[in-house]
């Protein structure tokens, strides 16, 4: 449920009333009177901000040297009213040259009565994008003195923008060379039994863009998803040649992605925004394509010995390597020495972490390496209790790979003036979380 505030007051730190908007006639004008007497005279102002008081709901902020306060009369989304406090107040500041205090409030009462009117209607929240509001509310704050910050230059084309057509981009853009940069950054969880079995697995992913493009460009990405393979091969009424297709759960999208065409299309279609964003996120927990294996054998040799070997099997293509391999063996705090023989890379004990660190800068595909370690403990006169060792954890980034096999098809950028347009796709898996018991 949205907001919906019944009024906004901004108060200074004595309670007196600098600004106040009423949206709603289930409130009575003394509600302030509630706030002050049972809020701000008592010692439980810094406890909450959030209080109820007979039928009303009061959320309150403190910004500088002002109070915000939203009363409510119902049930309200309490994150979505703070949220609408901290765009109105950045809002405000961009109006203000960067302050936002008592005086900057009592200087520009017109002004932010004007903005009151236009981010809230009915007491539900409207557009707080300065961008746009400046196209429109060319009014200029009375700035600080104090304030160094160079006052923003109003954007020409306002029209398309008012209408609410395009919010995120503006018109006007002009690039020499057209690019667009897509990344698809991954990151594997995985939780594995010491005999090798997988106890918990999945991907988290997201498509981070960084586009340079002239006009309102019109953007398609086509992934081998299963559900837009399948929405295309029903369209073109024969079945598509894609390989391996991936499920996607739990997919989120950027504001620009058009919901109406991907719900019928099952396309991800987009204008996008200027510079660097993120396209969509996503989580992927069927058919992962785990980037490594580890094969750890432990073994006590008596109270004051231990024998450490660990195989590290990469299973990703023979023309990729990882990068930034880190591979942490936990050993008992009583560790007084170690030695090591490695095949590739290098290994030490951190007594710090109480773990055997092993590092390899570059681990080619389809390669595996092996760690060969004795540990000598401290000998303690208390008996030995058999406890759960903790899991080793690796670290890793394999640059042109995903765990998911996550694989744009394709990426098309239309313009009306019709320029060429270079794309870049890359690809990266990071560890998540990545242990194995021992």
């Amino acid at each position: 449920m949205p907001v919906a505030a019944s009024a906004v007051y901004f108060l200074n730190l004595r309670g007196d009333v600098l600004i106040n908007r009423l949206y709603r006639d289930d409130v009575g004008g003394n509600m302030v009177d509630a706030f002050r007497m049972h809020i701000m005279q008592t010692k439980e102002l810094g406890t909450c901000p959030v209080r109820q008081i007979g039928g009303c709901s009061f959320f309150y902020m403190r910004i500088s040297n002002v109070y915000i306060v939203i009363v409510v009369s119902s049930n309200a989304n309490v994150a979505c009213a703070f949220k609408f406090v901290v765009e109105a107040v950045t809002l405000f500041k961009s109006y203000f040259g960067g302050a936002f205090d008592e005086d900057a409030i009592r200087n520009n009462f017109v002004l932010i009565y004007e903005l009151l009117d236009e981010i809230m209607d009915f007491g539900y929240p409207q557009n707080l994008s300065p961008e746009i509001l400046k196209l429109y509310i060319t009014q200029e704050g009375v700035r600080s003195p104090f304030s160094s910050k160079p006052a923003d230059k109003p954007v020409p084309n306002a029209t398309l923008q008012v209408t609410g057509a395009v919010g995120w981009r503006r018109e006007g853009l002009v690039y020499k060379k057209n690019e667009v940069f897509l990344d698809i950054v991954e990151s594997v969880n995985l939780l594995m039994s010491s005999k090798g079995s997988v106890l918990r697995c999945d991907v988290t992913g997201k498509i981070l863009m960084k586009c340079f493009l002239s006009g309102m460009p019109d953007l398609k990405l086509g992934l081998n998803d299963k559900i837009g393979l399948e929405k295309e091969s029903q369209l073109k009424s024969r079945p598509t040649k894609s390989g391996k297709t991936i499920e996607l759960d739990d997919v989120t999208f950027h504001q620009c992605v058009n919901l109406t065409r991907f719900n019928s299309e099952k396309t991800v279609s987009f204008v996008p925004p200027d510079g660097e964003f993120e396209l969509m996120k996503y989580r992927i927990t069927e058919g992962v394509n785990l980037p490594f294996r580890v094969l750890p054998t432990i073994k006590e040799l008596g109270r004051t010995r231990m024998e450490v070997n660990v195989k590290v099997k990469s299973v990703f293509g023979a023309k990729t390597f990882a990068l930034g391999v880190v591979v942490k063996i936990p050993v008992p705090k009583q560790t007084a020495k170690t030695s090591f023989q490695v095949t590739s890379g290098r290994a030490k004990y951190n007594a710090a972490i109480d773990c055997l660190v092993w590092k390899i800068r570059k681990f080619p595909g389809q390669t595996e390496t092996t760690l060969s370690a004795e540990v000598e403990l401290i000998s303690t006169m208390t008996e030995k209790k058999s406890a759960t060792r903790p899991p080793i954890q690796m670290e890793f980034q394999v640059p042109m790979f995903t765990a998911s096999g996550l694989r744009v098809r394709f990426l098309k950028v239309w313009e009306k003036s019709g320029y060429n347009t270079v794309e870049w796709v890359r690809y990266i898996t990071k560890a998540g979380s990545y242990e194995i018991r021992c």
